[in-house]
């Protein structure tokens, strides 16, 4: 693995994203979305299911504190409540909050992480030990159960807030406390005869060791982070051995997935297509192409891609959605895309946006960040309602009220978003992305700087031993024009490599109003000039709405079409094309004409065609074919992010086509 072939992404601190469509989303999540969490983790959101986090937290640390004294163990009614990896929602708002630190100054805020914090290390055990759940239960048991009960997966969580934070504001606090927590797991758990040979049932330990690794520069988190990977699945199995020694039930043994429900079932080189609970997956994957690259190992790499292309070409939603299946959160199998029953985690989303930028930075090739706007548009957004308040867990292609309601098979898919989740690991994860969204624009190779998404934003950067600064103007994905703006005192050579999407069919470039005649390589379209100040790039993606079909093996999609419109998925809803929208048909060559609605659902573009709607022309259940009739209608797409956030209906991506 040749290291000069690295990038490196430009941080959410080194990037300054400006007003428009991504801006918008930021200040949601630091005005709305934040505070609202906030509350949340406080058991105060009323109607809402109660969270507990803080107040494990807190009960914890009273007893930390009564056992230094010698005081009773614990109150009656200071019980653990929630769920074994309560503690990870409170940590992926940290690492939230201390986002927004990055980019925009907030005391108020600052003083209630450090209040927070305090709270957290007050609990923390001599031995540096921190998890709510054995703290008040009994530390007897603690590493008992890696394979369940998410301590490393805490851990992780834990460890990523107190980088960011440090990150923002220098103050070390939490990442001493987590490097303590670090020691304690380096001491028990590693290939030395001595240690055991355990890693976590829930991956996410794996990346946050080497996001310290590149703040501390400390080879044993590397090392550590390297041994999770390398172990995982190997035989004897730990979590079998786990299981027997400590009389941990045969969870997911029974099923299809068995070890593969947790990514165990074989060494990660030799697995070659996404299986099981598609979160674990998706930070497995991601900490495997960090130690890869950290690591130059070119075989750990080669396994990354071989997954990535299982996921992306086979199965992957059209909205970027991974996870198709309910049972266990997880993969299923190739070209197994159901849409009303799909489940489509947010959280499964978001890793697979960590999952491309991490694979960009490695290999310089748009496939990544193509998959990457495609996650951002459409099933990350779309985990969240327009005014950060109330969110999904799932993220269905087509929703029925009824069927959420009396169907089985779909009561797990909400056809409202929710105030909170008794599982609410996607409400605190959205706000981390948003409020880290400036981090995912751009990368650097030597003196090439790439631009992955069109989002406007300014920074600048030593090129050649020479400042540059950048402007990038856009009204993406709205608009198909972007701009971006050159400030060097002297004149500077590099190369500057646009993005060119893969749902563009043909776009025009120009520099100083000079159209250049320009070919792609691995997507990415190279200027390489010396530059000037205020030199202008003019990028034109022509962006027509186009009509997208899926792939025959995608059963329930035969005979079926969905439109886009730039990186945007649209959809249909009973709002706008009343109900049964499974009698609306589409015809594949109709025309579209896009219109700028200002006061619809925050603003969109909203898509109008002339489609039909079969009638109910028959009171039999059945009746000979030939016989339907059908009504012109007037059809109106709106962006599927933004479904449901007007009245409860029915909603569908893919209609039926003629």
């Amino acid at each position: 693995m040749n290291t000069d072939e690295f990038t490196k992404a430009l941080s959410a601190a080194e990037v300054k994203v400006a007003e428009g469509f991504w801006k918008d989303k930021m200040e949601l999540a630091r005005t709305k979305l934040i505070p609202y969490e906030w509350e949340a983790l406080n058991d105060r959101i009323e109607g809402a299911v109660s969270s507990h986090s803080i107040m494990n937290f807190k009960i914890a640390g009273d007893i930390t504190a009564q056992n230094e004294t010698g005081a009773p163990r614990k109150k009656e009614d200071e019980e653990f409540q929630g769920m074994v990896f309560q503690d990870s929602d409170t940590a992926k708002w940290l690492e939230a909050a201390a986002n927004t630190l990055l980019w925009q100054e907030d005391k108020e805020l600052e003083a209630t992480i450090d209040e927070v914090v305090d709270v957290i290390c007050a609990a923390q055990q001599p031995d540096g030990y921190l998890n709510t759940y054995y703290i008040i239960n009994g530390l007897e048991k603690r590493f008992t159960n890696l394979r369940d009960n998410h301590e490393l997966y805490c851990l992780g969580h834990m460890l990523e807030a107190a980088i960011t934070y440090v990150r923002a504001t220098g103050k070390d606090k939490l990442l001493n406390a987590m490097i303590r927590y670090v020691d304690l797991i380096d001491s028990l758990f590693g290939p030395e005869p001595e240690k055991r040979k355990g890693y976590p049932g829930h991956e996410v330990i794996e990346m946050a060791l080497v996001r310290l690794y590149r703040l501390t520069k400390d080879e044993k988190h590397l090392k550590l982070a390297s041994y999770f990977i390398d172990q995982r699945g190997r035989e004897p199995n730990f979590f079998k051995e786990e299981a027997e020694q400590f009389g941990n039930g045969p969870i997911w043994e029974e099923t299809y997935f068995k070890l593969g429900y947790f990514q165990a079932h074989k060494p990660v080189r030799e697995q070659k297509e996404a299986i099981g609970h598609a979160v674990r997956a998706m930070y497995l994957y991601c900490g495997m192409a960090d130690v890869a690259k950290e690591s130059k190992d070119d075989s750990l790499f080669e396994a990354c891609r071989i997954l990535w292309d299982n996921i992306t070409t086979r199965q992957m939603y059209i909205t970027g959605g991974v996870g198709s299946s309910s049972t266990g959160e997880s993969f299923s199998y190739d070209y197994d895309l159901p849409n009303q029953t799909a489940y489509a985690e947010t959280c499964a989303a978001i890793g697979l946006v960590f999952f491309a930028q991490r694979m960009l930075e490695i290999e310089p090739d748009s496939k990544y960040a193509d998959v990457m706007e495609r996650a951002l548009f459409n099933s990350v957004l779309s985990g969240i309602s327009l005014d950060g308040t109330r969110f999904f867990y799932l993220n269905p292609l087509e929703s029925d009220p009824v069927a959420c309601e009396k169907d089985e098979k779909c009561q797990r898919a909400d056809a409202t978003r929710q105030k909170w989740f008794g599982v609410a690991c996607c409400p605190p994860n959205v706000a981390r992305l948003l409020s880290s969204i400036g981090g995912y624009i751009y990368t650097v190779k030597q003196d090439t700087i790439y631009q992955n998404l069109y989002i406007g934003s300014s920074f600048t950067k030593e090129v050649n031993n020479t400042k540059v600064g950048f402007e990038v103007r856009t009204n993406y994905p709205w608009d198909q024009k972007v701009t971006v703006m050159v400030h060097t005192e002297i004149p500077i050579e590099f190369c500057y490599a646009l993005r060119i999407p893969e749902w563009c069919r043909t776009f025009t470039l120009m520099v100083n109003g000079k159209e250049l005649d320009c070919k792609t390589k691995n997507g990415y379209v190279y200027c390489r000039r010396t530059w000037s100040d205020q030199d202008r790039i003019e990028l034109t993606l022509s962006m027509p709405v186009v009509v997208m079909r899926a792939n025959n093996k995608v059963k329930e999609n035969v005979g079926k079409c969905t439109i886009m419109r730039g990186p945007l998925v649209y959809c249909i809803e009973e709002e706008d094309n009343g109900k049964d929208l499974h009698c609306v048909t589409m015809k594949t060559d109709m025309e579209f004409s896009p219109v700028w609605e200002a006061d619809v659902l925050g603003g969109i573009v909203a898509v109008y065609g002339q489609g039909k709607r079969r009638l109910d022309n028959t009171k039999a259940l059945y009746c000979p074919a030939g016989e339907e009739e059908y009504d012109d209608i007037t059809m109106k797409w709106i962006p599927y992010y933004t479904w449901a956030n007007r009245s409860v209906g029915e909603m569908a991506v893919w209609i039926h086509s003629r």
